[in-house]
């Protein structure tokens, strides 16, 4: 009903105006002598008046909607759509082969910028394009080493393009540093991944795209009006997998730790939608002594002769991953392969996994690897270039983002 009034109330303003017009011409170019006809022809135009008014009255419902949709079609029509002229990647120094490649997929040039660090330890950055009403995406993972220098990287390029008037800044964050520092475990702590997420927003950050976060309630620490999307880097080592003849009766999906269960079913529930290996899961439950020092671990589920995917978000120092390797090959497991979104390997990392039972890691490259790591013969990188580039791709165009997750295939 409020539709119909306001399309009546649209029509009755009309007559008005078309009746007010008709009497201004009649008068002027009659020249009526006399106040009486004058009186006359202004009775005529409030009796058209009061028709239009009564013939508001009988516009029915159907007509409102119809005149509703021919208005969304009139926006629809005259509102710019995206190309790929609008966009503009830029890229800080935390990983810039994983950038270029992204930038290639789309077939787009990387933007032009230069950072520079100063003698005093602070970061200058400039941009030698103009970005004035243009999409940026600046790919920048807050990753080791120098987490914090790419963190402030990250911010002053959000910042300097903020300044420099553009449209939309999307933050494409592959590896979200202080992830783990997510919730208070002790007292007198920072919850310093919420405080992260305030200070991209404070810059100016639009949106935010990131890849497998520690924690996927992290997303709800960027407020309403700067969404987070978070990318299941899954996608991209499910076919590595499915490419090593595993059967679905010898198959087993683990999570190394309690709270990385969901995590591994996830894995396992797309590995028999997509590639009809109905794979089991089993856990591993770890007590620490403290960070980076397990003490002991449990196993829950039955790997006696099983091919064993530990399925992690990210690998660190490898001792976790180690240890869960030794613990399921001696509880019979014929094989065991690691797949993580992350690879760190920080410390001994390298060493660790070059001397466990691990048959291999799989790995994304959201982290520059390592020279040490790139030469293991037990890791294997994977490229998530596409799967970023696609994401990019379909913000831009105003696409569903999570289509890229529920295909088959």
């Amino acid at each position: 009903m409020n539709r119909l009034w306001k399309t009546s109330t649209n029509v009755f303003a009309r007559g008005m105006r078309s009746m007010a017009n008709r009497t201004s011409t009649m008068l002027t170019t009659r020249q009526l002598p006399s106040i009486g006809k004058s009186r006359v022809a202004l009775g005529a135009a409030g009796l058209a008046c009061g028709v239009s008014l009564m013939g508001c009255a009988l516009i029915t419902e159907a007509q409102a909607e119809a005149d509703e949709k021919d208005a969304v079609k009139i926006v629809l029509q005259t509102e710019e759509q995206p190309s790929l002229d609008d966009m503009k990647i830029f890229s800080g120094t935390a990983n810039l082969p994983l950038a270029a490649e992204i930038a290639d997929e789309l077939g787009v040039p990387l933007g032009s910028v230069s950072i520079k660090t100063y003698a005093d330890g602070e970061i200058g950055i400039q941009v030698h394009e103009n970005v004035r009403g243009k999409d940026i995406y600046i790919i920048q993972p807050t990753c080791p080493p120098g987490v914090n220098d790419n963190l402030m990287e990250l911010i002053l390029l959000v910042s300097t393009m903020r300044r420099a008037s553009a449209r939309k800044i999307t933050a494409v964050i592959p590896y979200f540093g202080y992830a783990r520092q997510d919730r208070k475990m002790q007292s007198r702590v920072p919850i310093s991944a919420a405080d992260v997420c305030r200070l991209l927003e404070a810059m100016g950050v639009d949106r935010v795209v990131a890849v497998d976060l520690h924690c996927g309630q992290i997303q709800g620490f960027f407020g309403p009006r700067t969404p987070c999307d978070n990318l299941e880097g899954s996608v991209v080592a499910l076919p590595y997998f499915a490419n090593l003849n595993l059967k679905s009766e010898s198959t087993i999906v683990a999570s190394p730790d309690a709270g990385g269960v969901h995590r591994a079913k996830h894995f396992r529930d797309r590995l028999k939608k997509r590639y009809h290996i109905d794979a089991g899961l089993a856990m591993i439950i770890k007590q620490r002594l403290r960070a980076n020092a397990i003490e002991r671990m449990d196993l829950v589920g039955n790997v006696e002769g099983m091919d064993v995917i530990l399925v992690d978000d990210m690998i660190d120092t490898a001792g976790t991953l180690t240890k869960a390797a030794s613990e399921l090959t001696a509880r019979g497991a014929k094989r065991v392969f690691a797949y993580a979104t992350h690879g760190l390997f920080n410390g001994p990392a390298v060493t660790r996994i070059q001397n466990s039972e691990l048959e291999e890691v799989v790995i994304c490259n959201t982290v520059p690897l390592k020279p040490a790591a790139a030469q293991c013969t037990k890791i294997k990188a994977l490229s998530i270039a596409e799967l970023l580039s696609e994401a990019i791709a379909r913000i831009h165009y105003k696409q569903s983002v999570s289509a890229l997750f529920n295909t088959t295939k």
